[in-house]
Parts: C-alpha cells; sequence; structure tokens
C-alpha cells in the first residue's frame, strides 16, 4: 500500500478522496512549473548549442557521417534515386529537414545543418507550449517536455548534425495531437483534423527515426480500447471508429511508401552493407536487444521516478529485494553486453577500476533500477484508475511496452546506444509525471544533475578531438 500523506511529500498522483477543486488547482500549479523548468531548461540548452556553434566549426561525434547524406539531399534534392543512395541507418526526413536548412541558408554547410537541428527544437518546445494549453493534462505533457530536454543527449542533438531533433519534433508533437482526437468520443471536424495531423505526424517520425515505429501499434491498440469502452449503443459508435481508422492509414502511409521505395526499414546500403565495411542494418531477429534496452530505459526512470522507492511499501519485502538481486547478478555477468557507450558507461569505467568491480557497479546499477521499477509498478497499480481517465499515460505505456518489442525485429550488427533512449523520452516522461505530478525539489535536483551532464557531453568535443 502507499501511504496516506503521498500525495503531498513525494509528489504522486493526488488521493482520490481529494476534492475536484483542489486537484484543479494542484494541476494548474503543476501545469506553471512544469513550463517554467521546460523553458528555463530550452533557454540554457539553446544558448548552449549557438555557443557551441559559433566556437566549435569543425565535425564532431556523428557530423562527418550524417553530413554525407545531408549534403546529398542539399545538392541533389529529394527523390527516388537520393533516397536509395541514402548511406546511413535512420529513415531520411531528418536528413532533408537539415538539408532544406542548408539549402535556404545557403551559408557553410555544417553550421547550416546544424542550425536545422535546433530549429527543429525550437519548434518542439514552442509546439507543445501552444498545443499542452489545449490538452486534458497540461502539466503531465509540460513534464514530459522537461524530461526530454533534460535528457544528457539533448544538448548535443540540438547542437550537432544528428537526426533526434526532427524525429522528436514529430513524434511527440504528433501523439499530443493525436491524442487530444482519440481520448474523445465525439468526431468534430476540428478533433478529426488534429487526428488526421497527429497521425500523419507520428507516420512522419517513423520515417526520421524507425524507433518511432512503436508509435503506430500503440495508436491501434489504444483506438481499439477506446471503441471497446464506448459499448455497442454508444451514438456514433461507428462514425468514431471509421475517424480513428482515417486517421490510422494517415499515420500508416508514410511507413508504407518509405518501405515501398527501400524495400525494406533500412537504406539498401546499411541493408546489404556497402554504406560501411563494418557495419550492417535490416530486419532480423535480435533475442539481446530487448534486454539491453529495457536495462537502459530502467536505469533512465530511476532519476525521473526514484520517489517511488521511498513510498512504496511492497518493495520492501524480501521477495522483492531477492528479485532486484537476481536481476543485478544477471546484469553484473552480462555488463559488457549492457556497458554501451555514453554517460553510464563513462562513469563506470571512471569509477569502477578492473574488471570484478566493473561487473560490481553494474550489478549495483541493476538492483538500483529493478527495485524502482518494482517500485514504480506498485504505484501504478495503487492508481490503475489512472490509465481509464489518462490518455497520456495510457498511451505512454503501450509506446514503452512496443519500443521494447520492436527491438526483437532489429537485426545486423549495430549496438544500441544509450543515446537512442533519448527516442522514447516523452513517453517516459508521460509515464514519470502521470504518477509522480509533483515536481519536487529533489526530482528538480536529478534534472538539473541530468542536464548538466548533457552540457558535458556536448563541450568535451571542444577540448578534445
Amino acid at each position: 500500500m502507499v501511504s496516506q500523506d503521498f500525495s503531498r511529500g513525494y509528489g504522486l498522483a493526488e488521493d482520490k478522496n481529494v476534492t475536484p477543486l483542489i486537484v484543479a488547482t494542484e494541476n494548474l500549479t503543476g501545469a506553471i512549473k512544469n513550463s517554467r523548468a521546460a523553458f528555463l531548461i530550452f533557454a540554457l540548452n539553446a544558448i548552449s548549442a549557438l555557443l557551441f556553434m559559433g566556437l566549435v566549426n569543425r565535425p564532431v561525434y556523428d557530423d562527418p557521417y550524417n553530413l554525407t547524406d545531408v549534403h546529398a539531399y542539399a545538392t541533389k534534392g529529394f527523390s527516388r534515386a537520393t533516397l536509395l543512395a541514402q548511406a546511413n541507418p535512420p529513415g531520411p526526413t531528418s536528413f532533408v529537414w537539415m538539408a532544406e536548412a542548408v539549402r535556404l541558408l545557403k551559408g557553410e554547410e555544417l553550421r547550416d545543418a546544424r542550425i536545422g537541428a535546433l530549429l527543429s527544437w525550437v519548434l518542439l518546445t514552442a509546439g507543445v507550449f501552444f498545443l499542452a494549453r489545449y490538452a486534458d493534462f497540461p502539466e503531465v505533457w509540460y513534464g514530459a517536455l522537461l524530461v526530454v530536454l533534460v535528457f544528457p543527449h539533448t544538448v548535443e542533438a540540438s547542437a550537432t548534425v544528428l537526426t533526434e531533433g526532427p524525429s522528436l519534433l514529430f513524434a511527440m508533437l504528433g501523439a499530443l495531437a493525436w491524442m487530444q482526437f482519440a481520448s474523445r468520443f465525439d468526431v468534430t471536424p476540428l478533433g478529426l483534423a488534429l487526428g488526421v495531423a497527429g497521425g500523419l505526424s507520428m507516420g512522419i517520425a517513423v520515417t526520421c527515426r524507425q524507433y518511432n515505429l512503436a508509435l503506430l501499434p500503440a495508436a491501434a491498440v489504444f483506438a481499439l480500447y477506446q471503441f471497446l469502452r464506448r459499448g455497442p449503443a454508444s451514438a456514433g459508435r461507428v462514425i468514431w471508429l471509421v475517424s480513428a481508422i482515417l486517421t490510422l492509414v494517415f499515420a500508416a502511409a508514410p511507413v508504407f511508401l518509405l518501405a515501398l521505395v527501400w524495400k525494406g526499414l533500412s537504406s539498401p546500403g546499411m541493408a546489404s552493407g556497402t554504406s560501411y565495411s563494418n557495419w550492417q542494418a535490416g530486419v532480423g531477429l535480435n533475442i539481446s536487444r530487448p534486454m539491453v534496452v529495457a536495462f537502459y530505459m530502467a536505469v533512465y526512470l530511476v532519476p525521473l521516478t526514484f520517489p517511488a522507492m521511498l513510498v512504496a511499501r511492497r518493495v520492501r519485502s524480501w521477495g522483492v529485494v531477492l528479485a532486484a538481486l537476481m536481476s543485478a547478478a544477471v546484469a553484473g555477468f552480462y555488463s559488457s553486453a549492457l556497458l554501451t557507450p555514453g554517460p553510464l558507461r563513462t562513469v563506470i569505467l571512471t569509477l569502477a577500476r578492473g574488471e570484478v568491480m566493473q561487473h560490481v557497479a553494474v550489478g549495483v546499477v541493476g538492483f538500483i533500477a529493478v527495485y524502482n521499477i518494482w517500485a514504480l509498478g506498485e504505484l501504478i497499480w495503487e492508481q490503475r484508475s489512472l490509465i481509464e481517465t489518462s490518455a497520456p499515460l495510457a498511451f505512454a505505456l503501450l509506446t514503452i511496452i512496443f519500443f521494447i518489442c520492436e527491438q526483437f525485429g532489429v537485426g545486423g550488427n549495430i549496438p544500441f546506444y544509450d543515446r537512442y533512449v533519448l527516442n522514447i523520452a516523452p513517453f517516459l516522461g508521460l509515464l514519470a509525471f502521470s504518477v509522480l505530478p509533483r515536481l519536487t525539489y529533489p526530482r528538480l535536483l536529478a534534472l538539473a544533475v541530468m542536464s548538466f551532464a548533457g552540457h558535458v557531453i556536448l563541450w568535451r568535443y571542444a577540448f578534445g578531438k
């Protein structure tokens, strides 16, 4: 059980006995706090990115690889030929986005492409601030935006030629718009327009980064759930179903067209191994990848939802501790497979000297992550009525589940870098701020540490190779 004073001390969802007026006031206060924090972090990220662009005018990290496709689309345009000739594994839309910035600005290619990447983050923030005002749970969407902005790789993706910016722009705004349609039982022209635009945006997000494919089955399952909730005698049931199917057709259309040209979900060069001699990407069975993905998602959920461990009582049982210890032992044993390049690997390799200590360190991280997930699961179960009343929470859970499941089909030999968790960050944020809506000082400190790590990740390039 959860202690009766949880809603005041640890930022959890309201006790159901609290009056609607108090809940509305709390939600408004939460929306203001979350939006202000998100805007502050966005401003810091933008300033840091602009300074980096001005001071570091040379390719870093993945700039040289991604500029290849940006240059091709900027000079030759978007066509079937350039699409088939793409060298890199992500979908083409992010490269086309940055290529258009290069074409419009007509300046130095590297800097213009970086400006294009930063612009996507500006539009994402502005879009969430505009749309969330009309959403049913604005405080949750502002919280999700805050989580995206403090993620350790966000500043890096804002200042360099990475594909995550346009991908998150279409994914997050698309999900926000589509849910405004799908969460309502009445079909209005405006609602249908939002659903179609949101569905199309989510489909475009898949053509930016294929990881966003999880959005489509999540939307389909959510729509089916909404349809079944209406009951056979509900007025307008058929009209709503036809409208929902229409929005899902628009979501699937960009993915279908891309797969038709590529004859798959990865560029022909990456699927055949001709783009890079040592890397290959395509569709294929992968048993271990979902475990790696689940591990990193659990790790990143710790700073986002750690108050859950402080209030969930059942997790203090010996059974839960034993399960977490067993998970820790497995994580420690497979530490070499779990430690992919990223902040976690850097910290562990820096602090834990020797192979044995590194295994122990990964085990400790695994224990904390599993223990926290168990506590979070208990809170979700205690507040399971939220899943029926909160569309963002229900959709986030579905997207997270399908994100893990889709990893079974990721073939090739490209590992899952922890930077890729950024693709699912909005939905981790929706989950975190649906169950733990209050932005308490300890949570602010955890988010600030994440944000600081992001600036360190970016600015190391200014002093390194």
